[in-house]
């Protein structure tokens, strides 16, 4: 990934935690803050060090959940064999401290600049970085249009889900839940596959510009699937963690 090279050039430092906040039942956004924090790009990733009382060390990669100009934040889930994600989201509370370094990340970016149509694709807690990114636009008073398709397995499981309802005008905000519907539901209730993107992704006449974040089957489902459509392979960007969440 672009960008990683120069992870050996940053240093840690130690932040504290403004404040955790409650997404999903499995899911914590935890906003630090960081006194010597060189600003990031929309899109980029830090990573965070835990360190045992007997000096066993953990290293994590999260994505930065928040835009530029912002506190520093990301999103958490919940893993339950997880070493790093269940002291995060459990354990962590406001005025506490740990270690971080970053920014981390110079292809997985988008800026008003590189304007639009802008398409974006989620799948889980792909969310977070697209999610920065529409945080970005909001506060550049960026008029490039923007559509997000986000998969989920349930509208409780939607990360960001209040924030989402109430997105900017110049924004259209399209789910997909694949495994639970609540009564009434008349989104999507598919995976995202070709036909799916079809419907939904802007039509490569317009030249649009894909950011794809997901696990790594999902993104490369999108993003073949985009190809497909018409996308240039140089206008679909993708970023993909494992089947556990971690990237």
């Amino acid at each position: 990934m672009a960008g990683t090279a120069v992870r050996g050039r940053l240093t840690w430092q130690v932040a504290t935690v403004e404040e955790v906040v409650r997404e999903t039942p499995r899911v914590r956004t935890i906003m630090f803050d960081v006194p010597d924090w060189p600003g990031h790009r929309a899109g980029q990733h830090l990573d965070i060090r835990l360190t045992a009382e007997d000096g066993y060390r953990a290293e994590r990669e999260y994505s930065i959940a928040s835009a530029p100009g912002e506190p520093v934040a990301i999103t958490v889930e919940r893993l339950d064999d997880g070493e790093v994600s269940p002291y995060l989201t459990d354990e962590l509370r406001a005025g506490d401290a740990l270690e971080l370094r970053g920014p981390v990340g110079g292809y997985f970016v988008w800026g008003p600049e590189d304007g639009g149509p802008l398409l974006l694709v989620a799948g889980g807690s792909g969310i977070v970085p697209l999610r920065a990114m529409l945080r970005h636009r909001h506060r550049a008073g960026s008029d490039v249009p923007a559509r997000l398709l986000y998969s989920s397995r349930s509208l409780d499981e939607v990360i960001y889900r209040h924030e989402l309802d109430q997105v900017d005008h110049g924004v259209e905000v399209i789910h997909t839940l694949t495994r639970a519907q609540p009564p009434g539901w008349t989104g999507y209730a598919r995976r995202v596959d070709a036909a799916l993107l079809d419907e939904v992704a802007w039509p490569a006449h317009d030249h649009p510009l894909a950011f794809v974040c997901g696990p790594t089957s999902f993104v490369e489902t999108v993003a073949s699937g985009l190809v497909e459509l018409g996308y240039p392979p140089a206008r679909v960007k993708t970023e993909r963690f494992g089947a556990t969440g971690v990237r």
